[in-house]
């Protein structure tokens, strides 16, 4: 773990000597208070100015400095000051194993001070557990402030990776939604647009046909432009979890189910594709199945319509309650052909992603006559 950092290098600096300087003065105005020898008292002056004058270095080089305070108090009570804050500091800005070296060799400089200059009604027994209780205490004071700033660093570092997450998170619930529109858009749209595609194609080969089929063909552009308006709005109102919009009023027709399907055909026959329909699905299964299964049913017939035009497709759903809702839709592979649509090529993989959502399985294949099979199994529970 990487030592912590001063915010104001400056600042502390100063702070630093100015504290020590009051602490080393207080020091030697006592041991003259007590009688010291002038010639004492000037050592102590000079050793308090230099500890003083290393509390910079024992800022940026906590180890290096603290070993040079921690020395002086061999040679003076003026020392000491500096040499407690040193012990503190370098509790605080290293790890624990030097900084008790550095404390270990403060409480034997202040022990070996006793030979030369022992305290007047102080045993040394008594100054042993004084020196060594102070040191500790002054030890675990700057490991317990550098555990703190451990931790508080710590949660900060939690707060902006959890901060992170959320951003994330977010940005994937987005990027999914986006995807559940363009799915939902391009199961609604592409049938009716490729229907839509298919009448216009019908106007613009034959122009000379009787007003009537021509109105007709107008008629069912019109009416497929407005259902596929309707689509729409439902879906973008499903996505957004809506009942009502902004004005108030609940949707206008309800999202297709698997009973839809046979209507959906019926459209598909009016434009013109050959559907063979064999349908022998008992009882109803639940909205988001059979919305499933609708939506895979419209995407068959409108790859069907857009790759093989002329080809017959023959559908077939099957299943009941308790068992499995299966649906396969095969059509024959079609020749180039001038009249197929233009294909984004991403129907079958939101098909694949849709059922899979609901833990179906889908599979698709072409056999060796050249027929195109798609079969998709769907859960049905009881």
């Amino acid at each position: 773990m990487r030592p912590p950092l001063l915010q104001n290098v400056r600042g502390a600096e100063a702070g630093m000597m100015l504290v020590t300087l009051v602490l080393a003065g207080a020091t030697v105005l006592g041991d003259a208070s007590g009688g010291e020898a002038t010639r004492l008292l000037i050592i102590d002056s000079v050793i308090g100015l230099l500890s003083a004058g290393l509390m910079p270095l024992l800022v940026r080089r906590p180890t290096l400095g603290a070993t040079l305070l921690v020395a002086l108090a061999v040679a003076s009570p003026a020392a000491t000051p500096g040499a407690s804050i040193a012990v503190m500091h370098v509790g605080w800005r290293r790890p624990f194993g030097r900084a008790a070296a550095v404390a270990t060799l403060a409480a034997a400089t202040h022990l070996l001070r006793w030979v030369w200059l022992p305290y007047p009604g102080l045993s040394f027994g008594w100054w042993v557990v004084l020196v060594i209780t102070a040191d500790g205490a002054l030890l675990g004071w700057g490991a317990l402030m550098r555990a703190r700033g451990a931790l508080v660093a710590s949660l900060r570092e939690r707060a902006v990776r959890a901060e992170a997450e959320q951003g994330r998170r977010v940005a994937e619930a987005r990027a999914q939604e986006r995807a559940a529109i363009a799915r939902e858009m391009h199961d609604v749209l592409a049938h009716r647009l490729s229907l839509l595609a298919t009448y216009a194609g019908a106007l613009e080969y034959r122009p000379d046909a009787p007003p009537e089929r021509l109105a007709e063909a107008a008629g069912v552009i019109r009416g497929g432009v407005h259902d596929a308006l309707d689509e729409l709005r439902d879906v973008i109102a499903v996505l957004h979890d809506t009942e009502a919009d902004a004005s108030g009023a609940a949707g206008d027709r309800p999202q297709p189910t698997l009973a839809d399907i046979t209507r959906l055909v019926d459209e598909c026959k009016a434009a013109g594709m050959q559907i063979t329909l064999v349908y022998a699905a008992a009882g109803t299964p639940t909205p988001t199945i059979g919305r499933t299964a609708y939506r895979l049913v419209q995407e068959a017939l409108t790859n069907a319509r857009k790759h093989a035009p002329d080809q017959p497709v023959h559908l077939s759903i099957k299943g009941s309650a308790g068992s499995a809702l299966e649906i396969e839709v095969s059509n024959r592979v079609a020749a180039s052909s001038s009249t197929v649509l233009p294909s984004g090529g991403t129907g079958l993989v939101g098909l694949t992603e849709r059922v899979r959502l609901v833990g179906g399985r889908l599979d698709h294949r072409v056999t060796g006559d050249r027929v195109f099979v798609l079969h998709a199994r769907l859960p049905w529970p009881t």
